[in-house]
C-alpha cells in the first residue's frame, strides 16, 4: 500500500486518488486518463504526467495526441499556476469506512501519516501480522475472522477493464475458474486478491487518409476477417515511408471497423482487402484503438431518452460455460458496452444481444456506473440464467436466433446506427483449417539447356517471416509459362530432388538456376486452393511493394512448412501479460489454431515488440496448444507468474 496516496499500485506507477468532483478535461492526462501528476508540457501544446510521458517516449518518438515528432528532452514542466490548480483538487480519503474526510490532493499524504484512523489501523494490523504475539489460549476456529482493515474503496467505474467471458481474453493472473477472465484481480503471493484500480480503455476514431496518387498503396498489413477466428480486421504492421506511416494515426493492433462508410466488421478477409485496396484520393476509416490501462473514473450517466430498453435472458448449461461476449468501457460515455459477440458463443447463437448495446444490469445488479470486470464476475458466478437489461440505440436490429447448435449467427452495425450486417455461418463452409486448402503437384518438363524457367520467387528462411519459397510471377517466356501448371503463389518444395523448403532466398535462386541448365526439370510444389470460388481477384495490382500472397493463404499450409519461433515474455507479479487470444477447440468447428487478437499498449507483450496480432500460438512453455479449448489454454497462461515462453508462427499480413 502506497503511504503517499493510500492505494495499491506498482512502485513505478503514478499515485491513485479518489476525486470528489469530476475533474475538468483540460487537467486530464490523455495517456493515463487521470488528473495530471507532475505535469509536463510538449512543444506542440499538450500536457501529460511526467511518468506517463517518460514511459511513452521510451517506445515512441511522437506526441500521443497529434503524432507530431517529439523527444522527451524537448518537454518541460508545466507552469506553477497549473501545478497549483492540480494540487488543490479535492480528494476523498481512501479509507472511507473509517474516515470520511476530504482534503486537497497535496494534503493527503500528511493526512494519512498524521490524522487518518483508517491508515493508522491498517499499519497496526500489518505490524501485528508481521509480529504475532502468542496468547495463552487460541481463539475458537469459529471466531477466527480476519480483522484486516478494508482496502481503500474503489470509485464507481474506477477499475473498469475489458472483461471477456469467452474466446477473446486479456490474459492475466488470479482467476481459478476456467474461462473466467478478470484482469482487475491479480493473485498475490499470500493468495489474497488485490484490486488494481486500472482500466483498459479503447475508443473509436474516424481517420481521413489523403493520397496524391489515388492508386498508391496505403502501406499496412492486415489480418483477420469473419472467415477466421480473429473475426475483426486488425492492423498487423505499418510499413515505413508509406501513406499510413506518414499520416501517423494508425498503429499495429488497431481494428478497422469501416471503410468509406461500409461496415467491414462482418466480412471475409478477402472482401476487406478488396475494400481497402479500392483506389481513391480520400479514404475514410473508422478504427477501434486500444489506449492501454488507465485510471479514469466513469463519467456521469448520460442515458438518452430515445433509446430502447430490452430484457435478454441467456441460459448456461453449467457455471463455467462462457457467453462469448466482449465487454468494454468507452471514454466518452459511462457504463459497459458490448464490443463483440464471438461467433459460436452462447450470446451469438441466442441472437438478441448486439454490438454497442449498453448493459444496464445483470441479474438485477445495477451496472449503469459499473465496470466490465464486475459484469464478468456476475456472469461467471451465475449457475444458469443470466438476465440482461440493455439499452439500445434506435435503428440497431436483432439477429435471428439460431436453433441448431452447430451454427451461429452474429449481427453488427456501424457505430453511426446504420443497418447491421447479418452473417449466418454454415458449419461445413467456414471451418477455419480445411484439408482441401492445398494440393501437391509434380511438374516434369523437357526443355532446352539454355531455356530459362521463367519465374521469379519470394520468401526464404532468411526472410523476416521465415517464409517458404513461393512463386511471385510466371513470365511469358520460359518453359514453365509454356507448360502452364506452375502458377503465381505456388509454394516450391523441390527441384530435381533438391529440397527448397529450408533454404534462404539466395540459396533457392542458386538451386533453381543450376538445375535450369538440365534437359529435364522436375518441380514439386503446393498449390494453395481458393477459399471461396466467388472471391474477387485480388492480385491485379503489382506496383508499390510488390506482389505477395494474402495472409489467409498462408494459414492453410501444412505444419511441416511452418517456421516456429520462441518468444519469452517477462512481467511483474501485478501485471497482465497484455494480449488477448481467440481460437481453440469448439464442438461446432473442431480444432482451430489460437491467434493473438489484441496487444495492449504499455504491457509486457507490447514492450517486447516481437509478438504481433495474427500470430498463431503453437505451444506454451513447450506444451502443444493443438486440441485445447480456449478455457484450457487461458488458465495455463495465467499460471505462469513472471515468465512464459510462447512458441508462435508468424505469417505476414495482407498488404493494402
Amino acid at each position: 500500500l502506497c503511504c503517499e496516496c493510500g492505494q495499491f499500485h506498482l512502485l513505478l506507477d503514478n499515485h491513485l486518488y479518489n476525486f470528489q468532483d469530476e475533474v475538468d478535461d483540460e487537467l486530464i492526462c490523455h495517456i493515463c486518463l487521470q488528473p495530471l501528476l507532475q505535469p509536463m508540457d510538449t512543444p506542440c501544446g499538450h500536457t501529460y504526467c511526467f511518468k506517463c510521458l517518460e514511459n511513452f517516449m521510451q517506445e515512441y518518438n511522437f506526441c500521443p495526441m497529434d503524432r507530431k515528432k517529439l523527444s522527451f528532452q524537448q518537454c518541460h514542466k508545466s507552469s506553477l499556476l497549473v501545478r497549483n490548480l492540480l494540487d488543490k483538487l479535492v480528494v476523498l480519503c481512501p479509507f472511507k469506512a473509517e474516515c470520511q474526510q476530504t482534503m486537497q490532493r497535496c494534503e493527503l499524504e500528511a493526512h494519512l501519516q498524521n490524522r487518518c484512523p483508517g491508515f493508522k489501523k491498517y499499519k497496526s494490523e500489518k505490524e501485528r501480522k508481521k509480529n504475532p504475539i502468542s496468547k495463552g489460549k487460541e481463539e475458537p476456529p469459529a471466531k477466527a475472522e480476519t480483522n484486516t482493515p478494508k482496502d481503500p474503496e474503489v470509485p464507481s467505474g474506477g477499475s473498469s477493464l475489458v472483461a471477456e467471458s469467452s474466446g477473446a481474453a486479456v490474459v492475466s493472473l488470479g482467476t481459478a475458474e476456467p474461462g473466467l477472465v478478470n484482469p482487475a484481480f491479480e493473485e498475490t503471493e499470500e493468495g489474497e486478491s488485490l484490486i488494481q484500480k486500472t482500466s483498459l480503455v479503447a475508443e473509436t476514431t474516424t481517420i481521413e487518409i489523403h493520397r496524391e496518387d489515388p492508386e498508391e498503396e496505403l502501406g499496412m498489413r492486415i489480418v483477420g476477417g469473419k472467415d477466421t477466428p480473429l473475426g475483426n480486421i486488425v492492423v498487423q504492421e505499418v510499413l515505413r515511408d508509406s501513406v499510413i506511416a506518414a499520416d501517423g494515426r494508425i498503429a499495429p493492433g488497431d481494428h478497422i471497423l469501416e471503410v468509406n462508410g461500409v461496415n467491414i466488421s462482418s466480412v471475409t478477409h478477402c472482401q476487406a482487402v478488396s475494400f481497402l485496396r479500392h483506389p481513391g484520393p480520400v479514404l475514410h476509416l473508422m478504427v477501434l484503438q486500444e489506449k492501454g490501462f488507465s485510471n479514469k473514473t466513469a463519467q456521469q450517466d448520460s442515458t438518452s431518452t430515445n433509446r430502447e430498453v430490452i430484457h435478454v435472458t441467456l441460459i448456461k448449461r453449467d457455471r463455467s460455460e462462457p457467453l462469448g461476449i466482449k465487454l468494454i468501457r468507452k471514454t466518452d460515455e459511462a457504463g459497459i458496452f458490448i464490443l463483440d459477440l464471438l461467433e459460436g458463443g452462447l450470446a451469438a447463437k441466442n441472437g438478441r444481444l448486439c454490438r454497442n448495446d449498453r448493459v444496464l444490469s445483470i441479474n438485477g445488479q445495477d451496472l449503469r456506473q459499473g465496470t466490465p470486470e464486475a459484469a464478468a464476475q456476475i456472469i461467471q458466478t451465475t449457475e444458469s440464467r443470466v438476465n440482461f437489461v440493455i439499452l439500445r440505440q434506435p435503428g440497431v436490429q436483432l439477429g435471428e436466433p439460431v436453433e441448431d447448435g452447430s451454427t451461429s449467427n452474429s449481427s453488427s452495425s456501424s457505430s453511426n446506427g446504420g443497418s447491421p450486417v447479418h452473417h449466418r455461418r454454415r458449419p461445413d463452409q467456414n471451418h477455419y483449417r480445411r484439408k482441401s486448402n492445398y494440393q501437391k503437384k509434380t511438374v516434369a518438363i523437357k526443355k532446352e539447356p539454355k531455356e530459362s524457367l521463367g519465374i521469379t520467387i519470394g520468401g526464404g528462411r532468411d526472410n523476416k517471416n521465415k517464409l517458404p519459397i513461393y512463386v511471385t510471377s510466371v513470365q511469358p517466356i520460359g518453359c514453365l509459362f509454356r507448360d502452364g501448371r506452375i502458377k503465381r503463389g505456388d509454394v516450391l518444395l523441390s527441384i530435381n530432388g533438391i529440397d527448397l523448403t529450408h533454404l534462404n532466398y539466395y540459396e533457392a535462386v542458386s538451386a533453381l538456376k543450376s538445375n535450369a541448365a538440365s534437359h529435364s526439370v522436375t518441380l514439386k510444389a503446393l498449390e494453395i486452393l481458393s477459399l471461396n470460388s466467388t472471391e474477387p481477384s485480388l492480385d491485379i495490382r503489382e506496383q508499390g511493394f510488390g506482389w505477395s500472397p494474402l495472409w489467409i493463404t498462408w494459414l492453410g499450409l501444412p505444419s511441416y512448412l511452418h517456421f516456429c519461433q520462441d518468444i519469452v515474455l517477462s512481467k511483474g507479479n501485478l501485471e497482465s501479460w497484455g494480449f488477448s487470444i481467440v481460437g481453440g477447440f469448439e464442438e461446432s468447428k473442431g480444432n482451430q489454431p489460437f491467434f493473438i487478437k489484441t496487444i495492449v499498449p504499455g504491457t509486457p507483450a507490447f514492450r517486447d515488440r516481437k509478438l504481433k496480432c495474427g500470430d498463431e500460438i503453437v505451444a506454451v512453455n513447450g506444451v502443444p496448444a493443438i486440441g485445447m479449448s480456449n478455457s484450457e489454454l487461458i488458465p495455463m497462461l495465467k499460471e505462469q507468474r513472471n515468465k512464459v515462453t510462447l512458441t508462435v508462427v508468424s505469417w505476414p499480413g495482407s498488404l493494402v
